[in-house]
């Protein structure tokens, strides 16, 4: 088996990656709160439980955009 190099760390496009990853998590938060009104009691409380979640999600995202803006500003070292 021949031995494969690892790619390089390309971090520069990082921060844009975030940023569609946290637009894409809004977005499926106001889709979930428009399939609220069609769902059961239990279902509305899974889908509340899961929208926590994925706001705990963007703020971690945030996080790390700040961390790779500020890391690409220092360029990376």
């Amino acid at each position: 088996m021949a031995y494969q190099r690892p790619n390089p760390d390309d971090r520069s496009d990082n921060v844009e990656k975030l940023q569609d990853m946290v637009q894409n998590t809004i977005e499926n938060i106001e889709k979930a709160h428009e399939t609220m009104q069609f769902s059961s009691p239990e279902e509305r409380e899974q889908i509340a439980a899961k929208n926590k979640r994925r706001e705990e999600a963007i703020a971690a995202m945030r996080a790390e955009i700040k961390d790779e803006a500020a890391s690409r500003e220092n360029s990376y070292q």
